[in-house]
């Protein structure tokens, strides 16, 4: 039996290897892009989709409204998704400096309000590039002309770029962003090996033409979230190897982690709800196959304090985990001007493995909160 469950761990050990050697390779694999520097020619439609934002709304807006893209070809519509703060009024008070504000008033209950808000944004766009992002987030004046440098320059169809947490006020806030990166790396990666899979929804641009080519939302639209990987995954399939990651510093979103564990946790199995779409099935039994992967780890962690050789493959799993995550990390961290959460490595990777377990476990089942809402 001992031998049959090593045989077992190293297999699920095998896997992690080659995944993460595939993601180092993508993310190598992705160059620093050719950009357009001025002379654009592209209308852009930025969407955001908001609810209850009242906040920190107006720092995005203001935001947006200061890019030092054309303001003839830039427009701005907001969704307000049924808010009950101040969000409809403050985005209301941009009406002078072209911000449109567009309501959502659906009378009967939706299971994804956030589809519909993009939807109905995108129909009323007068833009040929829709540059989606969220109400809570930040960005830099250059921004949006990096995103169209790269559009005008490359040709995509639709093009993923980066999101940073910052503003961190805790150990557990900067444990999230080392967390983040990894999975940000991890779009961009395989991307750059041509398999676009994942991607977030803060900062992603497509072509209002190839939305409706692709049918929008349709065949997605039942679950809550995946208004960003389930569409990138349409894209994908209809368009293979013209979706681009956009490799730039001043092509990055900022927005923060959550505050508490629950807040947490709750955001994680909403992400990971999205998986029982996934038309690559191969990468929901890649997915499956490293949630087993963590659940060996788990096992023989505990085991070992009954029989000590299981320490032993644990502790073989652990430094190969580490050694792994470090060589990925450095880049992206190095990317991301944040080296410094290296340190975190260590104490971050025994966490995570508890938390991909407890998400694996409970991501798709039942229902969740949501922005006030039960959602499934």
């Amino acid at each position: 039996m001992i031998a049959l469950l090593s045989i077992l761990s190293f297999l699920l050990t095998g896997l992690f290897l080659l995944v993460n050697i595939y993601i180092i390779k993508g993310w190598s694999a992705l160059k620093h892009p050719q950009i357009k520097p001025d002379g654009f020619t592209t209308k852009v439609t930025v969407l955001i989709a908001a609810r209850n934002e009242e906040e920190k709304i107006h720092l995005t807006i203001e935001d947006i409204l200061a890019q030092d893209y054309p303001k003839h070809l830039t427009e701005i519509i907001i969704v307000d998704d049924h808010s009950t703060d101040r969000t409809p009024a403050i985005i209301s008070s941009y009406a002078e400096r072209g911000v449109q504000l567009l309501q959502l008033n659906e009378d009967k209950p939706l299971n994804s309000y956030k589809k519909k808000a993009i939807a109905e944004a995108i129909k009323l766009s007068g833009g040929d590039l829709m540059v989606a992002t969220d109400a809570d987030c930040r960005m830099g004046k250059k921004w949006l002309a990096t995103v169209v440098g790269y559009f005008e320059m490359e040709k995509p169809v639709m093009i993923s770029s980066p999101v940073s947490y910052f503003e961190e006020k805790s150990l557990f806030e900067r444990m999230q962003s080392l967390e983040f990166y990894s999975l940000i790396a991890t779009g961009g990666a395989f991307i750059g090996n041509n398999r676009a899979s994942t991607c977030n929804g803060a900062n992603l641009a497509y072509r209002k033409d190839v939305f409706y080519e692709v049918g929008g939302f349709n065949g997605i639209d039942d679950l809550a979230s995946g208004d960003d990987e389930l569409l990138l995954q349409k894209v994908a399939e209809r368009f293979p190897g013209q979706i681009g990651f956009l490799k730039l510093y001043d092509a990055i979103v900022f927005t923060h982690g959550k505050a508490d564990l629950k807040a947490f946790l709750q955001q994680r199995r909403r992400w990971a709800s999205k998986s029982v779409k996934y038309k690559d099935k191969k990468i929901v039994a890649l997915v499956v196959g490293l949630w087993l992967f963590n659940v060996s780890l788990l096992f023989n962690f505990v085991a070992g304090f009954f029989n000590a050789y299981f320490f032993k493959v644990f502790a073989i799993q652990f430094l190969l985990i580490f050694v792994l995550e470090l060589i990925l990390l450095f880049p992206v961290t190095t990317f991301f001007k944040r080296r410094k959460l290296l340190w975190l490595l260590a104490i971050s990777i025994p966490l995570y493995v508890i938390y991909f377990v407890y998400i694996g476990l409970l991501g798709n089942k039942g229902k969740y909160h949501w922005k006030g809402r039960m959602v499934r």
